[in-house]
């Protein structure tokens, strides 16, 4: 009989998952209790709020990077994920228009596996670490583009011409045109620059031998990371009925 042997699931990445999907469940709780109801409008412009919101999306996006150097369902995973944001985004334009999203984090992430899928071949030319340096600096770099700007993060060092912000068929590259609005907004490349770091960030750390520490099993972490999209996709229509009726009934 021949044996099958079974790849070992690095399953501290799922906990670290599991970590963002609790925090954003937490995140919009707070989001629909102050924002959604009414009950403190600005709760997202604060400054701790905005670093912990960019906390959760980061931690996401890198972790979803990293996950795809083991995925050999690439383009199925990036159709499927891409799915279910156009699901949110017809759920929120039709029941919730002043919540509606537009290019999310879901259909962000769908595209950027098809992506990084489609260009593994070429990324695996990449030394890990000049791959992990480079796609950083170039996240850094782009990350002003909604904004207008190329630049260090917020600090702006070329203006971008306003032509490229007059067409909303641009705003998922990066390029909202002017009474644009998303509540969930992740263009691509704003972040593409960011999954490929983690998508390299892995390499390095395989490279290095570093992932022997992520076999780690972490029993209820490990579940929700498992499940997380599923998770996603449920949790904000839960946590809005319970607010509901807590706002409107008790």
């Amino acid at each position: 009989m021949t044996e099958i042997k079974v790849s070992p699931r690095y399953s501290l990445l799922d906990a670290v998952r599991a970590v963002a999907v609790i925090n954003m469940i937490a995140y919009h709780l707070c989001y629909n209790i102050f924002c959604v109801f009414g009950v403190w409008a600005d709760f997202y412009r604060a400054m701790p709020v905005i670093i912990w919101e960019r906390f959760i999306c980061c931690t996401f996006i890198i972790v979803s990077g990293m996950s795809m150097n083991f995925s050999r369902h690439g383009w199925r995973r990036g159709i499927i994920v891409n799915l279910c944001g156009f699901l949110v985004t017809a759920v929120t334009v039709l029941i919730m228009p002043d919540q509606q999203i537009w290019f999310g984090v879901l259909n962000f992430l769908g595209c950027a596996m098809l992506i990084t899928f489609a260009l593994r071949a070429e990324l695996s030319r990449i030394k890990p670490l000049i791959g992990t340096i480079v796609f950083f600096v170039l996240f850094m770099l782009f990350y002003g583009i909604p904004c207008g700007f190329i630049g260090l993060f917020s600090y702006p060092l070329i203006t971008l011409p306003e032509a490229l912000y007059e067409y909303r068929w641009l705003a998922f590259l990066g390029f909202p045109p002017d009474g644009f609005y998303s509540a969930d907004y992740f263009p691509l490349l704003q972040w593409i620059f960011l999954y490929l770091f983690g998508y390299e960030l892995w390499r390095f750390i395989a490279q290095k031998g570093l992932d022997r520490f992520f076999y780690t099993k972490i029993p209820v972490l490990d579940f929700i990371g498992r499940h997380s999209l599923i998770i996603y996709l449920a949790h904000q229509p839960l946590l809005y009925g319970v607010c509901w009726l807590i706002f409107n009934l008790i």
